[in-house]
This record gives structure tokens, sequence and C-alpha cells, in this order.
């Protein structure tokens, strides 16, 4: 899309709005151009000199006739309140021509923008691989806001190009031939900063392109926050992000700099061009000086008030020039000629009756030759799981990637009941899948909203029923509002499993006729996983299913499971039936199983890796309770804050004894039987786990309990505050107590 098609999209809606501006504009100039030429007459009138008007330009005479019909009396105030009159209605014209001015901008803004979210989420997920999310961020937010400021410039040229023209025919009426002397000598201003406005749009690319890269880098930054703390880059991100900043403010000065100029040197050149205009007409009317004053004295003044508006559009055309280079910018980035989009198909998809076929399917990714998937031909039928496995690289989150049509492939076709798939509206198509993946996404909302995110019209009782399907509403009550607790960036907030279970409670509210599992348990531990797989079960139960898995003990149930190599299926069949061909699938089985205390040794290194954290967070928690113990905060607001602070390690400790009691619940429905031959043998004895299970939360809820108190002020009058934070440090202590028993164990 080019600029000028930019320009002309948005500004269609409006032609109203774009009239009325101009001829404001133009009204404003009329109304200035006449008070301006009525000054210098009634002045001279009123100081008492006589204007003779015999030998005047018909434009003067013309002004100044339809007042010689009053009395004489009354000419003198007629013409002062003409002026007053004129110029309140060129103020009136140009506040109200501001005025649609901005508000014609501020709808341009507000339309680039939602053209922009529009597209953003109409185009394909292909799109998304290759450009970068601050880069979008920055042309949504700063690009569009200096486009818009660049269709507003445009409008104020238009205005200050009418209002020139009148001043022009003004001038031309009063005298041509100082008119044409101020042209030439006027010319050389627009010449000079010419040079400047080129100097503006260079300067203009330069700030958009240090802008995004600011805003690249600083999302980058914000989404690997965990990456950079891990490695201790927090001082290299900071010096990186340093520069850009600098650089930013460099580029920014530089362009300030060079806008400012633009006045001062119109001023000085105008000024200069004025006197000289000065001379010249002392030497055109020298024989008629005297009777002439009045015009040269109008015409010297008209010439001087459009000095100024010199200025304004040489400062216009710098700041256009200045946002040009963002008006290119969005047009290219709403051009959908240059972007890729799925076409849909007319017909609404209702139900799934037979089954859905991978008919003889290749796919390569755009803009690569390499063939992902060749010639992959699958079925799978109505209310059965199909599960995908294979190596790294084989093709599977791929082939299930193409069921919801994120893409399409480029020979063979997926059917649904013997419908191609690009038949189907692609809204109606997708809402009727469900997905869950590795990198569960979750919103910076509350539990109940992320859970109802795909069906929002569902009630309380219908969000609960799935949390507990999911093996979720057990961890859920334990959150600090409940269904009602935010969860943080990303659900930050939790664990895991924990936002695995809280993606299926979404798709078991949505209840789809098709369910994508792609590699759901891969990330976790072993407790976690065995969680999830329990709610996958009941999500997947009698539904038409494609499962991508890594670990081959979550689809050994699958109805059939089909093993991809190098793109090509070389291997279908169930569990047993794969095991006895001896071929791919058995000895991926083997890598997955070959020893027996493996998963056994899983098991004992997460307890371990809990522990850990549990140690990690209690010694924060004391290290804060000695501080408020011993009154080393300075003031109220640092007391609060230490509060805060072990309010929330106490709340991340309950989190992990939720662990426990997630291992109890494995006990009672899982009885830890492991899918290939894990041992029976517990790592404590049960009671003993379950003894210290209970200690923890009765101890860490009575932490919390009396930190919450405090930070709410809510003390209770018996005990002092330094009583409940001594009571709080102890519960403390006895917790670190009965971990060491707890890692103990775990040694023995």
């Amino acid at each position: 899309m080019s600029t000028k098609k930019l320009l002309v999209r948005f500004a269609k809606p409006y032609p109203g709005w774009i009239l009325l501006t101009i001829v404001l504009g133009f009204s404003g100039a009329l109304f200035n151009g006449i008070s301006t030429t009525l000054i210098v007459p009634v002045i001279l009138r009123i100081v008492g000199q006589t204007v003779d008007l015999k030998d005047a330009p018909p434009l003067l005479e013309a002004i100044m006739t339809p007042f010689d019909e009053f009395p004489e009396n009354y000419q003198l105030g007629l013409m002062a309140g003409g002026i007053i009159l004129t110029i309140c209605l060129k103020n009136a014209a140009n506040y109200a021509s501001s005025l649609t001015s901005s508000t014609l901008t501020r709808r341009l803004t507000s339309d680039i923008r939602q053209a922009g979210v529009k597209l953003l989420l109409d185009v394909d997920i292909d799109y998304y691989s290759k450009m970068k999310v601050g880069d979008l961020i920055n042309r949504l937010g700063i690009e569009s806001g200096r486009a818009a400021s660049a269709i507003r410039n445009i409008t104020k040229l238009v205005i200050l190009g009418i209002t020139l023209l009148v001043f022009s025919g003004i001038l031309m009426l009063l005298s041509w031939q100082l008119t044409i002397a101020a042209v030439l000598l006027l010319s050389l201003v627009m010449v000079v900063n010419q040079y400047a406005i080129i100097r503006s749009k260079k300067f203009g690319k330069q700030l958009s392109e240090i802008s995004k890269g600011y805003s690249i880098a600083m999302l980058e930054t914000l989404n690997g926050i965990r990456l950079v703390k891990s490695t201790g880059n927090e001082n290299k991100e900071f010096l990186r992000i340093k520069g850009l900043i600098q650089n930013r403010e460099k580029a920014d000065f530089k362009s300030q700099a060079n806008s400012e100029l633009i006045a001062p040197l119109s001023e000085v050149m105008g000024i200069s061009a004025l006197l000289g205009i000065v001379f010249i007409s002392r030497s055109i009317f020298s024989d008629q000086i005297s009777s002439l004053s009045a015009v040269l004295l109008t015409y010297l003044l008209l010439l001087l008030r459009t000095l100024p508006l010199l200025s304004q559009l040489n400062t216009v055309r710098s700041n256009f020039a200045n946002t040009s280079a963002s008006v290119s910018i969005i047009a290219d980035f709403l051009d959908i000629q240059n972007k890729p989009f799925m076409g849909s198909g007319d017909v609404n998809f209702k139900k799934l009756e037979k089954g859905i076929h991978f008919n003889s399917i290749s796919f390569s990714y755009p803009n690569h030759d390499k063939l992902i998937l060749q010639d992959v031909d699958l079925y799978l039928p109505r209310g059965t799981t199909l599960a995908l496995v294979g190596g790294s690289g084989a093709g599977k989150s791929t082939l299930a990637d193409l069921l919801p049509r994120f893409y399409d492939p480029n020979t063979g076709k997926i059917t649904i009941d013997d419908t191609d798939l690009r038949e189907f509206n692609i809204q109606s198509l997708r809402q009727a899948m469900g997905i869950v993946s590795q990198d569960t996404f979750l919103f910076n909302d509350s539990v109940r909203n992320n859970i109802a995110y795909g069906t929002p019209e569902a009630d309380d009782e219908e969000v609960i029923s799935a949390a507990k399907r999911a093996n979720a509403y057990e961890f859920i009550i334990k959150l600090p509002q409940g269904f009602e607790t935010t969860i943080g960036d990303r659900g930050v907030m939790l664990s895991g499993g924990q936002r695995q279970r809280l993606a299926i409670a979404r798709a078991l509210l949505q209840n789809p006729e098709i369910l994508i599992l792609d590699e759901a348990t891969s990330a976790l531990d072993t407790v976690s996983e065995r969680l999830v797989q329990e709610a996958i079960d009941d999500l997947s139960r009698d539904r038409t299913t494609l499962v991508v898995a890594h670990r081959l003990s979550t689809v050994q149930k699958a109805n059939q499971i089909a093993v991809l190599e190098q793109g090509r299926v070389v291997e279908v069949g169930t569990h047993q039936e794969l095991l006895q061909k001896g071929g791919y699938y058995k000895r991926l089985y083997s890598m997955q199983f070959g020893s027996q205390g493996e998963t056994e040794t899983n098991r004992q290194q997460s307890l371990v890796k809990v522990s850990y954290e549990m140690r990690t967070r209690l010694n924060s928690m004391i290290g804060y309770l000695l501080l408020l113990i011993d009154n080393s905060a300075d003031n109220s607001q640092e007391k609060q804050e230490l509060l805060e602070e072990c309010y929330k390690s106490a709340w991340k400790i309950l989190s992990f004894v939720d662990v426990f009691e997630d291992i109890f619940s494995l006990k009672r429905n899982w009885q830890l039987v492991a899918a290939a031959g894990e041992s029976r043998d517990e790592i404590t004895p049960e009671e003993t786990l379950k003894d210290i299970s209970k200690d923890f939360r009765k101890n860490t809820e009575s932490i919390m309990s009396l930190l919450n108190s405090l930070i709410k002020q809510e003390e209770d009058k018996v005990k002092s505050e330094d009583e409940i934070v001594s009571q709080a440090y102890q519960s403390a202590l006895h917790l670190l107590n009965e971990l060491k028993h707890f890692e103990d164990n775990i040694k023995a």
C-alpha cells in the first residue's frame, strides 16, 4: 500500500470533517485578511490624517466605500467595530478549525490502530514467525500516532496554503509589483528551509528505527526476565537498553534542534525580505509616497502578518517530513497484499460424524524448500485417539498444526467426514476444537476468567465442575482468593502442572468435538505429570483426539499410534502391536524405560527440588522476620514491605505443600504404579509423609494468618505486634525443623 493510498483510505470516511476543516480555515484566512486591511486606514483616521482613496487599489476602495454611506461621526466607530468583528470571526473560525482538525486526527489514529489490531488478528500464524512482537507493538503505538500526526500536518498544510493564497491575492490586488518582488525575496527563505526539511525527514527515519529497536529489546528482556536473572545478565541487558535509550534521546535532540531552527531562521530572513520590500517600494512609488502612504502601510502590515504564516508553513513541512517515515511504515504494515491470510470456506462446521482423514499430506513451511511432512496418510475415526510419536523434528507438531488450519498442506488434503477442511468456515472449525499444548498461555486475570475464556457465558457451577474434572479444584480453592485469584502474567504465580490443569479445565468447559494435545505433559515433573495425565484421560474420553507425545507412557492407551520419522509415517498400530513388531517404536520405548529405577529416581529428584525450593523460601522468610524482631526497618513503609515479602514467601511454601497432597491423591487413584514397570516401593512411610504434610500446612496457614492480620492492621488487641511477629518466627523455625525431618526421610 502506497502512502497516498493510506491517506485516501483513512480520509475517505470523513469527507465532511475534512471539508469543514478546510472551509473554516478559508474563512479564518479571509477574515484575517479583511481585518488586517482595515487596520491602517482606521488608525490613520484616528490620529487625524486624511486617507485619500482616489489612487488606492480597487480592493482597498471596495472595503472602505461602504463606510462612506454612514455619517462621518459614525464612520470611525463602525470601522473599529468592523475590525473587532472580523478579528472575532477569524479567531472563532480558527478555533473551530483547530477542534475539527484535532477530532479528525484522533479518529484517524483510532481507525489506524483498529485496522492494525484487526489485521493482526486475521493474519496467518506464519506472519508472526517472521515478525518481532516488539516491532508490532511499536507500530501499533508510536508509529500509528506519528502517522496520524503526519495526516494532521497535511490538513494544516492545506489550511496554511489557503491562508497564504488569500493573503497573496490581497497583496496582489494592493500592488502586483511589490508582490512579485516579495515572492522573489521570500523564495530564498523557502530554499534555505528546504535543506532543514530534508534533514528533518532523515532524522525522522532514524527516530523510527531506534524506537523500533528499543521496543523490541525491552519486550524481549521482560519476556525473558527469568533467563536474564538466572544467567546473571541484568547489567548486560541494562547497558544494551541504556545505549538504545541514549541513542533515541540523541536522535530526538537532533530532530528537535533541526525543527526549532526553522522558525528563527525564517524570522530573520523574513524581516530582511520585509526591509528589502520597503526599499523597493520607495523606489517604485517615490513620486506617490505621500498619497499612497495608507496603501503602502497596509501592504507592509499584510506582508508582516504573512511572514509568521510562512514560518508556520515551513515548521509544518518539517514536522510532516519528520513523521512521513511513519506513514510509510504504517502503510506497509496495513498492506494486506504482502501478508499471508488463510482463506475461509462457506460451510459451517456442526458435528463430526465419521472421522478425520489426513489424505497423502506433504508440507513445507512458507519460503522453505525442505519438506517437513511427506505423503502422510492417516485416518482418525470419531471418538478414538490417534497418538503421534517420534524423535524431535519428525513432524509431529507440524501435522497437529495442520488440523486447525494454522497452515495448509502443499499437496494432499485433510477431510472431516469427506469434506475438505478448506470448505469449512475457519472460525466455526476452530471453535469446535480444543487445543492443549506444552506452552500453555494464561492471561494476567483471575483463575475463573482463564478457565472460561473459550466459553465466557459459562456459569460458576460449570467452571467449578470443569476445574474438578481437571484435578485443579483442590489447588484453586487454596489460593488466596480462590477462583478470583489473579495469577500474574502468563500464570507466573502457578506451577507448570497447575497451569496445564487450568488449560485442561478450559478445554473441558469448551467441550470440543475434536481435541488436540501437543506434548501437554512433556515439561512436567513426575507428580504433576500424573495429575495432568489423569485430567487428560477424562478430557479425551469418548472424544476424537489427536495426541502429540514425547513420553510414551502417556499414549499407551491410544486406539492407534503413528510413529513418524523425518516426516514420514513408518509404523501404525496399538501399543502392544508396535512392541511385537520390534521396530522403531520398540527402540523408542526401550530408551525411555530401559532402567527400572529411572522413574523412582525422577520422583525422588522432584521431591528434592521441592524441598530445596521450600528451604529457600523459608530462609528468606526467617530473615525478614528477624529484621522485624530487631526493629531494623527505618520506617512504617519499609516494615510493611517486609511483612508483604514474608507473606509472599509463605504463600509460595503453601503451593509446595500442594505437591505433597498431590502425592496422596496419586496414591489413592493411581497407587503409584508406573506404566512401564515402576516399583511400588515408597520413598517414605505414607503415614509419616501425611503427618509432615499436615504439619506444613497447619503452620504455614498459621503464619499467613498472623502476617495477614499485621498487613491489614487487624492485629489482636490482646497481643502486641512484636508478639505476633515472634509467634510467626517460631512457627517458621518449626517448619524448618520439619523440613529437615522430611529431607532425612528422602535420603533414607
